[in-house]
């Protein structure tokens, strides 16, 4: 399933200002996402495929009643989906949203992309036409519909190996912007698998290319929720691919939107873990696919605690159409995007010409500026930049950074010590969510709480349908109805 890489993404400019504020550190209230939760029967489907299920939390107590919403736009405008876990719905209303997500649904089927790629070959050169407007390869019965629009011709079989530099990159950072490596990235990750040995690359994050590969070369799929769009048929050719020719070394390459969340996305990437295993001999059993997780720093523990195997690398990924993240700024200007593998970091070698050395204590590269500290017994540095030790925090902290009394740990001068509140709205530690703590424990009276809402809320809601929307959406009254819109999930 290797594919040239056209990546989604997201900004993010926003979240990085609160890291800076302090890593790890959360609001006090916000929306949590359930991936290992058992539900009480079939997963509610949106246009995405399943959907995935929240609560909202604040400080510690979930609020209301659990929802389901879509997994792969975090913004309610890109899909409207909104349904209560306990929610009863009508067959005619779940036939109506059937034909919705139909509906959603890209005009052409896979083997119907590929039937039209393989008559597109077959053409003359001077009949291989792309039109730039639909993104869409021309046969010469569609010419006529795009007549008009701005059309490329010659199409070479070198272009069509390459789809990223016929396609215009999606620019909605909510659900599928996608942000294209710069040759300097593309070729260091090409030399790196290579030295390292691997022949076959399954790269998870390569959206729009139906209509570019065959079926055994390229699945429609959804990374947040595992969802393969064309059914058992296209799992079966993923499993194949992950088990096939044993002894050729395989490793997994995704580079996932940065506003999704980590937790569905390590689900997703334990699951292909997973069906490579079946097929490992007994000696391979306790082995792990070999990964690169491409991601901002600034996820690292939280990448770390699903894979507590996985390290991250200094090298800096930067992307051509991304204004903010190149390699070569300074300071916090820099691309705070990097890799995240399970492969020892000590086989890993980054470009000396870009800055890189190997640190002999650490037994691995880091960049010129990230230097070891002793108390440490680390290269420490995450963003690039010289970090400092703060002998109060116990642990190297930003150079920007000044220790607070009020906080009892490091922050920018500048920051609101009223608004700080670490990771875990229960024990309080940084490095896991609430429902991760081992502290945590639903308790009578907070069952008892979302029993009083549902009664309440039911008193004060009513259902309605709208033409071209969710099938289920419920409006409340009042200031409920516009506290609802205002959520946000995750992207794809």
């Amino acid at each position: 399933m290797a594919a040239p890489r056209s990546e989604e993404g997201a900004t993010m400019a926003k979240e990085e200002e609160a890291v800076a504020e302090g890593a790890g550190r959360r609001r006090r209230s916000g929306v949590e996402v359930l991936v290992s939760q058992d539900t009480s029967g079939p997963t509610p489907q949106c246009p995405h495929g399943p959907t995935l299920l929240f609560v909202k939390v604040h400080q510690g107590k979930e609020e209301a009643r659990r929802f389901y919403a879509c997994s792969a736009c975090r913004d309610r405008k890109d899909c409207n989906f909104f349904q209560w876990e306990d929610e009863k719905l009508s067959e005619a209303r779940l036939a109506a949203r059937e034909i919705y997500n139909r509906r959603c649904q890209p005009p052409l089927s896979h083997k119907q992309y590929v039937e039209r790629y393989w008559k597109f070959i077959g053409l003359p050169l001077s009949q291989r036409k792309f039109c730039q407007r639909c993104q869409q390869l021309l046969l010469p019965d569609d010419w006529g519909k795009h007549c008009d629009h701005q059309v490329l011709c010659d199409i070479s079989i070198a272009q069509l190996k390459r789809p990223s530099q016929l396609l215009y990159p999606l620019e909605n950072k909510k659900t599928n912007a996608q942000y294209l490596f710069t040759d300097r990235s593309c070729q260091f990750l090409l030399d790196l698998i290579f030295t390292l040995g691997f022949r076959k690359v399954l790269c998870v994050g390569t959206p729009r290319y139906s209509q570019f590969y065959t079926e055994e070369s390229f699945c429609h799929y959804n990374m947040f929720n595992h969802h393969f769009f064309d059914g058992k048929a296209a799992l079966e050719i993923c499993r194949k691919f992950l088990q096939a020719d044993k002894g050729v070394r395989l490793i997994l390459v995704t580079d996932p939107p940065f506003g999704g969340l980590v937790e569905p996305l390590a689900v997703t990437f334990r699951k292909f873990m997973d069906m490579w295993r079946e097929e490992q001999s007994p000696d391979n059993n306790s082995k792990e696919l070999p990964l690169f997780w491409i991601f901002p720093y600034f996820f690292e523990s939280r990448i770390l605690q699903f894979f507590p195997s996985f390290s991250m690398l200094d090298y800096q990924v930067d992307y051509d159409n991304h204004a903010l993240y190149k390699h070569g700024k300074t300071g916090r200007k820099q691309s705070p995007v990097r890799i995240f593998t399970n492969i020892p970091p000590n086989k890993i070698i980054l470009p000396a010409e870009e800055g890189y050395r190997f640190c002999t204590m650490c037994q691995r590269y880091v960049s010129l500026e990230n230097q070891h500290c002793e108390i440490c017994n680390s290269c420490t540095s995450k963003d690039g930049r010289r970090w400092k030790h703060c002998l109060l925090c116990k642990k190297c902290v930003k150079p920007s950074w000044i220790h607070c009394s009020i906080c009892n740990y490091c922050a920018l001068p500048n920051h609101s010590c009223a608004d700080a509140k670490d990771g875990c709205f229960i024990c309080g530690e940084a490095d896991h969510k609430r429902t991760m703590c081992p502290n945590f424990s639903p308790s009578k009276r907070a069952k008892k709480a979302v029993r009083k809402q549902k009664q309440k809320k039911s008193n004060k809601m009513k259902m309605e349908t709208t033409t071209g929307q969710s099938m289920n959406h419920a409006t409340v009254t009042r200031k409920k109805k516009k506290k609802k819109r205002g959520h946000q999930y995750p992207c794809s």
